[in-house]
């Protein structure tokens, strides 16, 4: 079977250039194959979306809200076929398919949610003063509107909730824009399956054609030209480094530049506060040894460096987090692109000097080629403050234990850090006071930090940051998660005197949404 790209309400043609999926679990293609989409169907994709956008610019919260909810009905109806697909392209247990399927729901049903409320465009009204001395005030009204089509490149990590019809798409579609989804090579299936169910709700909706698109192919040809396009105003991006900052400086290259949102790399430091006891060590060793390994380890906000005292609590930390380690079998990883990083990761690391690899994450000769084991190596603050490599992230089920002997140890480390998406602290409330300059300091660090929590899972609501500072994103004033997402794809536009009957309905004198509004 071969399948194409959905370009709007239509399919690609079949060409000579075909990938397929590989079972991770079994080493073995799967049979469908999937034809990379010409530079032509990028463009009509791209075009499709540019004739979309005034038609979704004029769409109200609540038609877009009936979209996603339809959307979200639909991913519901289709959870045993997603499983099927899923599981076979992704190695994930069942468990998790349903449960990432539940998430990618929620987010759908939380920007609905967000849409039919309204308040989120931040109407601001400054009604005239044609009286005012000197001079006369106009009227000014202005709210957010959507930015234009989004490139949405799917996470290969998240099938489901960082890909088709996830955080970025779900976002940019509540702010009002197409979105024009490349496809990962790991899980075309699972992408073109809700690439399908999308289509359908577009149709049932009534939202434009172009409001989505779906492209297989390489990132560096097919994702390279749909950011090039002219059409194209924003992109949204969950991988590594090296692939988004690519993005970015693509992006930022063009003749019209647009902002590229991508969360990148993070290790997520945790720091063990001295005055820890021995049984609260040995439960953050436990609690560590699940962050640190759901999932294979191949989460963003994976704990992979720990600061602990050099001392013999922190010597009670270590050999219980040994012991758990040591305990954990190898696990199968997403696809081989992710397991060759980790164990180049691991490779380099313990080349470095001062480091010692305490459990080996050795490579494993599984029939799928897929199979990683954990790791723990172990160095000194001195060594980690000295070697800015022995930053880098590890993407998996590894843990660089890192021993300091004073407090200040641990400022210089904050002081040093880069961006990271989270920043986790172990103590008693007494710690957070005596180590206030810390917290002052974490927070130019990260997009959130966690007192007593691992950071491993993201809380799909409201208030969740997950972003932070550069290398962790491109863009710290940001969230790829949580309602807050919606205000990468959106742009203030202010309205100076302009007549009551052709203001947008958020900004109308009679406030007919009833929504919430700062009016001066």
């Amino acid at each position: 079977m071969i399948e194409t790209s959905l370009i709007g309400y239509s399919r690609g043609t079949p060409g000579s250039k075909t990938f397929q999926a590989t079972n991770p679990t079994t080493g073995e293609n799967l049979i469908t194959e999937y034809c990379s989409a010409s530079q032509e169907e990028v463009g009509r994709a791209c075009e499709l979306a540019k004739l979309a956008s005034l038609s979704m610019t004029a769409l109200s919260g609540r038609d877009k809200a009936k979209f996603l909810c339809s959307l979200a009905d639909r991913i519901d109806q289709s959870i045993e076929n997603i499983v099927v697909i899923m599981t076979a392209e992704t190695g994930l247990p069942e468990a998790r398919v349903r449960a990432e399927a539940g998430r990618t729901r929620s987010q759908l049903l939380m920007f609905a949610n967000l849409l039919e409320e309204g308040s989120w465009v931040d109407a601001r009204i400054d009604r005239a003063l044609p009286d005012r001395k000197p001079v006369p005030k106009p009227d000014l009204r202005a709210m957010l509107r959507p930015i234009g089509p989004v490139a949405v490149f799917c996470a290969s990590n998240f099938p489901l909730a960082f890909s088709v019809a996830g955080g970025d798409s779900a976002s940019a579609w509540a702010a009002g824009c197409p979105v024009i989804v490349k496809a990962h090579h790991a899980h075309p299936g699972t992408a073109l399956l809700i690439g399908k169910l999308v289509v359908q709700s577009v149709k049932e909706c009534g939202l434009p054609e172009g409001a989505f698109s779906l492209i297989f192919g390489s990132g560096r040809t097919i994702g390279k030209a749909i950011v090039e396009d002219q059409a194209v105003k924003a992109v949204g991006f969950t991988g590594s480094r090296s692939g988004g900052r690519a993005l970015f400086d693509l992006a930022s290259s063009r003749s019209e530049p647009i902002p590229v949102f991508a969360e990148m790399s993070s290790i997520n430091p945790i720091f063990l506060l001295p005055d820890l006891g021995k049984v609260e060590m040995e439960k953050v060793a436990e609690g560590l040894h699940i962050s640190a390994t759901m999932g294979v380890g191949q989460f963003c906000t994976n704990p992979g460096v720990v600061f602990y005292p050099d001392n013999d609590i922190g010597a009670s930390f270590r050999t219980a987090y040994l012991e758990k380690m040591k305990s954990s079998g190898a696990g199968v990883m997403l696809h081989k692109g992710i397991l060759e990083s980790y164990n180049s990761g691991i490779r380099e690391m313990r080349e470095h000097e001062g480091v010692e690899e305490i459990i080996s994450g050795d490579e494993l000769s599984e029939p799928s080629g897929c199979g990683a084991s954990p790791c723990v190596l172990e160095t000194k603050v001195e060594r980690f403050l000295n070697d800015p490599e022995l930053s880098n992230e590890i993407f998996g089920p590894s843990t660089l234990l890192v021993s300091y002997s004073q407090s200040e140890d641990i400022l210089k480390v904050a002081k040093q850090l880069e961006g990271q998406l989270t920043v986790s602290l172990f103590g008693n409330e007494r710690n957070l006071d005596e180590h206030e300059n810390l917290v002052d300091i974490l927070e130019t660090k990260a997009g959130r930090i966690l007192f007593n929590q691992f950071p491993t899972g993201v809380e799909v609501c409201s208030s969740i940051v997950h972003g932070g500072p550069y290398p962790a994103t491109t863009d710290s004033r940001t969230t790829s998660v949580g309602t807050g997402a919606i205000l990468r794809f959106a742009r203030p536009v202010c309205y100076q005197g302009f007549p009551d009957e052709f203001l947008p309905m958020e900004l109308k004198d009679d406030n007919p949404l009833g929504i919430n509004r700062k009016e001066g």
